[in-house]
């Protein structure tokens, strides 16, 4: 059974039930979002009830706004007026009737169907001092108070408001494709034979939290001697709707202690884990859309449907793993004539598919 999300707005007149709060993006399709609005119609005053659904940019924080200028840019909105009823609501889906039943009287529901070439909820980490809300693309369901739908010169009270941060995310395929591979063969000053790398994964996709097993490779034909292994996850944020800024952060560094002599060979597998936990200092990591502190992790990598428009998908983000020997000639002065041998793996994490959850209750 799952949990059921509600916000109620100051005047106590409006209360939004929703039955999740992560919506998923299947590529070819997105699920509606779909909630119920319980509304107390007694001191409205002839106005309306709408509900408003927003994917937005947000590139500075609250405390950043200069007269009045919001560092925020809505991608896409889409409103509805839910009361007074205008009878062209399609028949309640079966997650409302639950919602409508459990509410009780004066419900009204809403379903927004969202396009599929929006961006997914992806959240920039904040700095240590940082105020306000985090840059990144948020989702926003409101529901509020008005005599029209959008007017500017009609002030709205914060206190005929209520509104819920939802979630659009992507899962890992079923089909998980086999894992990449790379190879370089490098020769070095004063040596006549090079030093092989060949590392590789087995899957083409790892989930958030599970080991990363990488196999790795060397023959060393040259002079040198290989002392160390140093194998890195690299995370990329393109953020494509303002700019064309590309934020590269290092989310995972291990070193291996292996020695190949010359002439000699290894074949090793050496097992990696990134994770948020150990980049909570980092500020500007992107990651999954953040609806509280503890409920969230690294952002995962961003699918692209063929044709769709890079400039309004707001952050892209990509990993690649760093496999990297670094080879000298011994000795008291070897580590001063060091030289680095390195390939790189595309990685892709996300999130697996969740079982199907049917049952709803409200606490």
């Amino acid at each position: 059974m799952s949990k059921v999300f509600k916000k109620t707005s100051g005047n106590g007149q409006m209360t939004i039930y929703l039955g999740k709060r992560d919506f998923v993006d299947h590529v070819e399709s997105v699920d509606p979002i779909d909630g119920v609005v319980k509304i107390d119609p007694t001191n409205l005053g002839g106005k309306k009830v709408w509900v408003y659904l927003s994917c937005a940019f947000r590139y500075g924080r609250d405390d950043m706004d200069v007269m009045g200028l919001s560092f925020r840019k809505d991608i896409w909105t889409q409103r509805k007026q839910i009361y007074p009823s205008l009878g062209d609501q399609p028949a309640p889906t079966p997650i409302q009737e639950t919602l409508m039943k459990k509410a009780g009287d004066q419900t009204y529901h809403f379903t927004f169907n969202v396009p599929t070439n929006l961006p997914c909820s992806v959240t920039l980490q904040p700095g240590t001092g940082d105020k306000g809300k985090a840059c990144g693309v948020d989702f926003e369901v409101k529901a509020y108070i008005a005599n029209e739908a959008d007017n500017p010169d009609e002030k709205i009270s914060k206190k005929d408001t209520c509104r819920l941060i939802i979630r659009k995310i992507q899962f890992a395929p079923d089909n998980k494709g086999t894992g990449p591979k790379a190879d370089i063969c490098k020769q070095f000053m004063m040596s006549d034979k090079p030093v092989h790398l060949e590392a590789s994964i087995e899957k083409e996709i790892y989930y958030h939290g599970d080991p990363i097993p990488v196999r790795v490779k060397i023959h060393n034909e040259s002079n040198k001697v290989v002392k160390n292994i140093k194998v890195c996850v690299d995370q990329t944020a393109d953020v494509v709707l303002y700019c064309a800024d590309k934020y590269n952060k290092t989310v995972l560094t291990e070193e291996f202690s292996e020695t190949v002599e010359p002439n000699g060979t290894l074949e090793k597998v050496l097992s990696i884990t990134p994770l948020l936990t150990n980049n909570k200092e980092k500020s500007g990591l992107a990651l999954d859309g953040r609806l509280k502190y503890e409920d969230t992790n690294l952002a995962s990598t961003t699918i692209l449907r063929p044709g769709m428009e890079k400039d309004v998908l707001g952050i892209l983000v990509s990993y690649k793993i760093r496999v990297n020997l670094m080879a000298t000639r011994g000795g008291l002065l070897g580590d001063l004539t060091a030289s680095d041998v390195t390939v790189e793996l595309p990685l892709v994490l996300m999130h697996p598919k969740p079982a199907d959850v049917t049952d709803v209750v409200i606490e």
